[in-house]
């Protein structure tokens, strides 16, 4: 058996000790997510989804005939980033309602779903 040292990184979780405890932090993992979706550069989001936004599926919309959010086609892509992010929320209750929205979009997402996702990333970088 090998004693590797103090633990540092864990599950996706920082793990720093100090003399009034243990402090478990996503920052990094946050920051890879970050850096994966290739929004380094962009500007943080204020607030992890727009006012009033109106979240349907594909079946309401296809019951009203409306046409102006149209499907979006990397439904895998979405999937890992809903996922990936479903994860993050362990830390980040700020953002879990509109994770939990997101994900019941899973089976067909919308290209607003996909937009907001990013949004909610966006608002994680601050």
């Amino acid at each position: 058996m090998k004693d590797f040292g103090n633990l540092r990184y864990f599950l996706g979780f920082e793990v720093l000790k100090s003399r009034e405890g243990i402090l478990l932090n996503q920052r990094k993992y946050a920051l890879q997510l970050i850096s994966n979706v290739g929004l380094s550069g962009a500007k943080h989001a204020r607030t992890s989804l727009e006012i009033n936004h109106n979240f349907t599926n594909m079946d309401y919309d296809k019951q009203i005939s409306a046409t102006d959010d149209p499907k979006f086609d990397e439904i895998t892509t979405y999937q890992k980033l809903v996922g990936k992010m479903l994860y993050l929320i362990v830390k980040r209750p700020d953002i879990c309602f509109g994770v939990q929205v997101l994900s019941q979009c899973m089976e067909q997402p919308k290209l607003s779903n996909s937009e907001t996702t990013l949004r909610i990333i966006r608002y994680v970088k601050k």
